[in-house]
C-alpha cells in the first residue's frame, strides 16, 4: 500500500498554504475593512460639488488595500519554496521579490492595464463624465468587499477575477448590456481557462526532463551539476530578455546583455554546485541544495511576472478615476509613474505582511519537494509572462494550481509506467481502490473550480449594486 501515493498532496499543501495566508494576513484584511469603510464614508459624506475628488480619494484608499493584500498573499507562491529549502534568507528573498514586483509592474504592466481599461468597456465611454469613475470605484469596492468576505469564510479567490467581474457588473448597470465588449470578455475568460492548462503541461514537461536527466541517472549529484547550471542560465536569460525588451533598449543591447547575464549565471551555478559536491552532503540533501540557485531565480522570475500582471488590478481603475477628475487629468493606464505606484504597493504588502506567510509556507506547511516546486514555479512564471505579453489578466495562484495538477498527473502516469516488477507481481487492487489512491481527488478539483467560477458573478452582482447606489 505504501507504493500507492495520493498524487494530489501538493494540491492539498497549496490549499493549506492558502489557509495559512488567510490566517496570517488577517491584519491586512482588518485594514481592508477599515479602508473600505472609509471609502464608503468618503462617498456618502462628499459634497455634490466635490463628488469626483471624493471618488478619487475613496478609490485610492481601496486600491491601497488591494495592493497590500495582493502583495501579502501572493509573495509566498514565489518565495516559500526557496526559503523553505534554505536557498536564500527571508530578508534577502523578500527584498529581491519586492524589487522584481516593481520592475515587472513598471516594465510590463501596461498591456494588461490597457485590457482592463478598454478591453471590457469601450475606450470612448471611459472619458465621459462621472460614469467611468462610478464604474471603477464600484468595481474596486466590490473586489475589496468580496475578498474580505471570502477571507472571512476561508474561500480562496482571485483579485483579478473579482476586479474583472466588478468592472463588468458595474458597466452593465451604468452603460447597459450593449456597452460591454463581450468579445473582450470572452478572450479574458478563455485565458483564464487556457492558462492553468498551459501551466499544467509545462510543469509536467519540466518534471519529465528532471526525472529523466537527474532522478534516473546513476549519479544524481553529477547529473544535476551538468544540467542545473543550464537551467539557471535559461531562467536568467528569460528574465533579462523580458526586462530589457520592454524597456525600449535597442535589440543589439538586449541580445548582448541577455547572453552576458546568462553566461555569467551558468558559470556561477557551476561553481556553486561544484562546492556542494565537494562538501559531501548526503545525496537527497545535496540535490535539494543544488536546486537552490534555480529556485531563487525562479522566485525572482515569478515576482516579475506577478507584478507585470496583477498591477493592472490597481492601476486600471485608478487611471480611469484620475482622468475623470481635474485633480489628476494626466493619469494614463500606461503611465510609468502610475505603474510604479501600483508595483510599490504590492511590494510594500509583501515586505510588511509577507514574512509570516512565507515562513509558514516554506518551512511549516508545504515543504514541497524542491524539484516539483521548481517545475511549478517555472511553469507558472512562463505562463503568466506569456499572458502578460498578450495583455490578458490571469490569476497567478490559479496558474500555479494548474502547474500542481500537471505535475501530479505526470507523477501518476510515470508510476503506472515504471512500476517495479515486485509491485506487478502482487495481486492487483480493485479499480475503485486504485482510483481512490492514485487519481487527483475530484473533491479538490470541484472545490477549486467552484471558487473560480463563483467569484466573477458574485463580484459582478456586488459591483452592480454599488454602482446603482453611487449613481
Amino acid at each position: 500500500m505504501a507504493e500507492f501515493r495520493i498524487l494530489d498532496k501538493d494540491l492539498d499543501r497549496v490549499a493549506n498554504a492558502e489557509s495559512a495566508g488567510l490566517h496570517s494576513t488577517r491584519a491586512v484584511f482588518r485594514l481592508g475593512l477599515a479602508l473600505t469603510f472609509a471609502a464608503v464614508v468618503a462617498i456618502v459624506g462628499t459634497l455634490a460639488g466635490a463628488a469626483l475628488s471624493g471618488m478619487l480619494v475613496a478609490g485610492m484608499l481601496v486600491a491601497t488595500f488591494l495592493a497590500l493584500s495582493i502583495g501579502a498573499n501572493d509573495v509566498a507562491n514565489a518565495l516559500g519554496p526557496p526559503v523553505g529549502a534554505g536557498a536564500i534568507s527571508m530578508s534577502a528573498g523578500l527584498i529581491l521579490v519586492a524589487l522584481a514586483e516593481i520592475a515587472g509592474a513598471m516594465l510590463a504592466g501596461g498591456r494588461v492595464t490597457e485590457t482592463l481599461t478598454t478591453g471590457i468597456l469601450p475606450a470612448d465611454l471611459m472619458h465621459q463624465g462621472t460614469e467611468p469613475a462610478t464604474v471603477m470605484l464600484a468595481a474596486m469596492l466590490a473586489a475589496a468587499i468580496w475578498i474580505t468576505l471570502a477571507t472571512w469564510a476561508g474561500a480562496p479567490v482571485s483579485t483579478t477575477h473579482a476586479v474583472v467581474g466588478g468592472i463588468s457588473g458595474a458597466g452593465l448597470v451604468v452603460f447597459g448590456p450593449g456597452a460591454l465588449q463581450w468579445r473582450g470578455l470572452a478572450g479574458i475568460a478563455t485565458a483564464w481557462i487556457a492558462a492553468p492548462i498551459v501551466a499544467a503541461l509545462a510543469g509536467a514537461a519540466l518534471l519529465a526532463v528532471l526525472r529523466r536527466a537527474i532522478h534516473r541517472a546513476p549519479d544524481r549529484a553529477r547529473a544535476a551539476a551538468r544540467l542545473l547550471p543550464w537551467v539557471v542560465g535559461c531562467i536568467a536569460a528569460v528574465l533579462t530578455l523580458n526586462a530589457l525588451s520592454l524597456s525600449g533598449v535597442g535589440a543589439p543591447v538586449v541580445l548582448g546583455a541577455t547572453f552576458a547575464v546568462s553566461a555569467a549565471s551558468v558559470v556561477f551555478a557551476r561553481i556553486r554546485m561544484a562546492d556542494e559536491i565537494a562538501a559531501g552532503h548526503p545525496g537527497r540533501q545535496m540535490l535539494d541544495r543544488m536546486l537552490g540557485p534555480p529556485l531563487v531565480l525562479g522566485a525572482i522570475l515569478m515576482g516579475f511576472s506577478h507584478g507585470s500582471n496583477d498591477v493592472a488590478n490597481i492601476v486600471a481603475p485608478l487611471a480611469v478615476l484620475g482622468r475623470s477628475t481635474e485633480l489628476w487629468p494626466q493619469a494614463e493606464p500606461t503611465s510609468i509613474r502610475l505603474l510604479a505606484l501600483g508595483g510599490a504597493g504590492i511590494a510594500v504588502g509583501a515586505l510588511l505582511f509577507g514574512r509570516r506567510l512565507v515562513h509558514m509556507v516554506g518551512s511549516r506547511i508545504t515543504r514541497l519537494n524542491t524539484a516539483r516546486a521548481l517545475c511549478v514555479s517555472l511553469a507558472t512564471s512562463l505562463t503568466v509572462l506569456a499572458a502578460t505579453r498578450l495583455g490578458m489578466p490571469v490569476s497567478t495562484t490559479h496558474v500555479a494550481v494548474g502547474g500542481v495538477f500537471g505535475v501530479g498527473f505526470y507523477r501518476e502516469w510515470e508510476e503506472r509506467r515504471f512500476r517495479s516488477a515486485r509491485t506487478r507481481a502482487r495481486k492487483p487492487l480493485p479499480p475503485e481502490e486504485l482510483r481512490r489512491l492514485q487519481l487527483v481527488r475530484r473533491a479538490a478539483v470541484l472545490r477549486t473550480l467552484a471558487a473560480w467560477v463563483v467569484t466573477l458573478p458574485a463580484a459582478g452582482v456586488l459591483a452592480a449594486t454599488l454602482a446603482w447606489m453611487i449613481g
